[in-house]
């Protein structure tokens, strides 16, 4: 594995590294928690990241998704969905902000709307500081 690593950026970027920091995720486990996201989402962006845990793809994507988040991002609200595990939830997500499921994806809800739904490798190109 030494030899793979050495080859493969095994040593972390400092230059990168410095300036992301982890998200402060939010479970999504119930339904009631909607109406909090609507409510929330009067006053400031609030963002639903829907997750499948088997899904290379999605696994990949989250990983890309933590890396835009800096310094400036850190009061950003961002909800975690696990699909596999809260299937009714991501149903009644698609249902209250009139999205299509897909997965990964990230729905993005302001005065109880989705303004943005992206999916699948569009997400690692968000310019989050939009929703600031």
């Amino acid at each position: 594995m030494g030899i793979f690593s050495g080859l493969f950026g095994g040593k972390e970027d400092k230059t990168t590294s410095q300036s992301n920091l982890k998200i402060n995720w939010i479970p999504l486990t119930d339904i009631g928690q909607l109406e909090e996201i609507k409510n929330q989402s009067k006053t400031e962006a609030v963002l639903i990241f829907k997750h499948s845990t088997r899904c290379g793809i999605s696994s990949m994507v989250i990983k890309q998704f933590e890396k835009l988040f800096t310094e400036e991002h850190q009061n950003l609200k961002v909800y975690y969905l696990d699909l596999l595990n809260y299937r009714d939830i991501s149903d009644e997500v698609g249902y209250t902000f009139q999205v299509m499921h897909q997965s990964p994806q990230l729905i993005v809800v302001r005065n109880g709307v989705s303004i943005e739904n992206v999916s699948h490798y569009d997400i690692t190109i968000t310019n989050l500081s939009r929703f600031i």
